[in-house]
């Protein structure tokens, strides 16, 4: 692997090395210039696959389907790792957000996630690392801070001339391998394939002991919802690429401007490529019941797949919607198609949805905003119930962050 090592030096910016020397200087680091890498001024990486980031995914409820058969095989296999097993069972992402397997090694667990998607943003670097916080996000919704090693998943599109390729395959690799430094970990492997569409992921594992991670299981009535990152991000970068396109931006120019446009890019970017590794972290202070991350299936279809898997009898019932500024008009200005008030809108590398002991919720809230910078919200609460997730009729909406 010793090419991901060396790759790239040289197609970095000062910008960029200055980010790999501080993980702070992103407000420093320019945005990505193609006429700066002597690629035409229409180059975009987002026209190198047809479905953006997490919107690719195989919808849930066929999924469930098409997993049954890999959970009946593990069901068989419950004997003395009964608490571990319900666990382990792999529900390739429509179940817990990672799998976990007992080792032979006494008292140690396999902590294991895989995921990759297509460009959303146009920046090679910064969907690196976006892609690289999504792969740990799983960690971290169990409450896994440490990672132990990565492993880099590269599909570089066969429309890419050789140029671009050159100019842009190292800048993404090189946003990964910074977002793994950020997160204490490193990447020490992968496997690059040519693909028609252009492709970015990992593998994040970790061997730890049972009290490293939280059972995402143990809501309980009475608890509250904490979200820690906006929803939207589909939206900010739709609504962005919609900028070069007359007849897309014609629909959507009366409740939103250019400018508005562009901030709900940059700070979607922000966000996505932000960790939740402290949000994580205080997971354990603050004695998180169960947690899981905002990505493809929107807020909605994640919270109802964290509700099914409750030991308790609760439902999860959502009052507040926080959307990056702007973006709730402009979803609605498309005539709904992205259902983003309905919670159904992908996210990618979206924020925790912790299930927190009400008398502690906001603690969490002001403790992760005085360690980041960021809000988390407090969007809703556990009540009794049938093991469901609703969004109430109209939710209210926060806009993030307000009006400047």
């Amino acid at each position: 692997m010793a090419e991901y090592q060396t790759v790239g030096g040289g197609a970095l910016g000062v910008a960029q090395l200055e980010m790999s020397a501080n993980p702070n200087a992103l407000a420093l680091r320019r945005p990505f210039d193609p006429l700066a890498h002597d690629l035409e001024s229409s180059f975009r990486l987002t026209r190198f696959a047809d479905l953006k980031g997490r919107g690719c995914k195989v919808p849930q409820e066929v999924l469930a389907k098409l997993v049954e058969s890999l959970q009946q095989d593990y069901s068989s296999q419950e004997h003395e790792h009964a608490h571990f097993m319900h666990m382990a069972i792999p529900r390739i992402g429509i179940g817990l957000d990672c799998s976990v397997t007992p080792l032979r090694h006494g008292g140690l667990c396999l902590v294991q996630t895989t995921d990759f998607f297509y460009p959303l943003v146009d920046d090679p670097y910064m969907m690196g690392k976006i892609a690289c916080a999504n792969v740990l996000s799983d960690l971290y919704a169990m409450g896994v801070t440490e990672c132990d090693n990565m492993l880099m998943l590269l599909g570089v599109s066969t429309k890419m001339t050789e140029k671009e390729r050159d100019v842009v395959i190292p800048l993404i690799m090189r946003g990964f391998k910074d977002s793994a430094l950020e997160a204490g970990t490193s990447v020490t492997g992968g496997q690059t394939v040519v693909n028609p569409w252009c492709t970015i992921g990992g593998v994040a594992s970790t061997v730890c002991q049972p009290n490293e991670y939280i059972v995402p299981d143990n809501a309980v009535m009475g608890d509250v919802l904490v979200l820690t990152k906006p929803l939207g991000t589909q939206v900010a970068v739709n609504a962005h690429q919609w900028l070069d396109q007359p007849e897309r931006w014609n629909r959507i120019k009366l409740v939103v401007s250019e400018e508005d446009v562009r901030k709900a890019y940059h700070r979607a970017m922000d966000s996505m490529s932000r960790l939740n590794r402290i949000a994580s972290r205080l997971m354990h202070k603050y004695n998180a019941h169960g947690s899981t991350d905002i990505t493809g299936f929107g807020l909605l279809g994640h919270a109802q797949n964290l509700a099914s898997h409750q030991k308790n009898e609760v439902s999860f019932v959502i009052h507040n919607l926080p959307v990056i500024a702007k973006m709730a008009a402009v979803a609605k200005a498309c005539g709904n198609m992205f259902q983003l008030l309905q919670g159904h809108s992908a996210e990618t590398s979206g924020g925790l949805l912790i299930c927190l002991p009400r008398e502690q919720a906001a603690a969490y809230c002001k403790d992760i905003e005085k360690q980041e910078g960021y809000q988390a919200w407090i969007i809703g609460i556990v009540e009794k119930g049938n093991r469901t997730a609703r969004i109430i009729d109209k939710p209210r909406v926060i806009e993030v962050p307000a009006k400047d």
